[in-house]
């Protein structure tokens, strides 16, 4: 399905571009409803897409050799998602992406994103600052997953992502958060007590 030109100026606000940019986007961008529990992608595969969500909510994660799932990323409205590193180093992908909530998403292959940067170069600007900014995201996660105890990363998870602990699953925080559902229902119990 084509992009449609406000939604344009929603993925890219504050950039501004002529009819032909324009045009140039809308061919390349596509738009597509998913529903729940789809699988967007699966571990072992090469990853050509990467999401822009619209609106619902998805998850990537990983699961490891014990068959337990850790969740390392959530896509909500005006976030990215993908296996970066498949994405970024044409290796097999390592996690998985599902659909928690029924979606609206753009999806756009590398290939198509190289070919923007050529055109369009403000749109590298665009991309490379959320990079950064999602970089060091990750990186501050990491520092808090290990000096944080579980109380204090469910905290700090639901004070910074608020929009997203409203719609997941209990077990969908535990394994983002690196606990098992029966210890975030023990924090969530201590916390209602204190």
């Amino acid at each position: 399905m084509r992009t449609d030109i406000s939604k344009i100026k929603e993925i890219f606000k504050d950039l501004i571009f002529t009819e032909n940019e324009i045009e140039i986007i809308t061919s390349v961008f596509h738009k597509e409803d998913v529903k729940k529990g789809t699988t967007l992608l699966q571990p072992g595969y090469n990853t050509t897409d990467q999401y822009y969500v619209l609106d619902g909510c998805l998850r990537a994660f990983h699961i490891d050799r014990d068959g337990k799932e850790h969740t390392v990323q959530f896509g909500i409205k005006d976030w990215w998602i993908s296996d970066y590193t498949s994405f970024f180093t044409s290796s097999k992908s390592i996690m998985a992406i599902e659909v928690i909530q029924d979606a609206v998403i753009y999806k756009i292959s590398k290939k198509d994103k190289e070919y923007l940067y050529t055109q369009i170069p403000k749109i590298e600007h665009f991309f490379r600052l959320k990079l950064e900014k999602a970089f060091a995201g990750f990186q501050s996660r990491i520092l808090r997953n290990l000096s944080q105890n579980a109380t204090e990363r469910y905290l700090n998870f639901i004070k910074t992502y608020p929009e997203i602990a409203k719609v997941v699953k209990n077990y969908h925080i535990a394994s983002y958060l690196g606990i098992t559902a029966e210890s975030l229902s023990r924090i969530r119990k201590d916390l209602s007590q204190s």
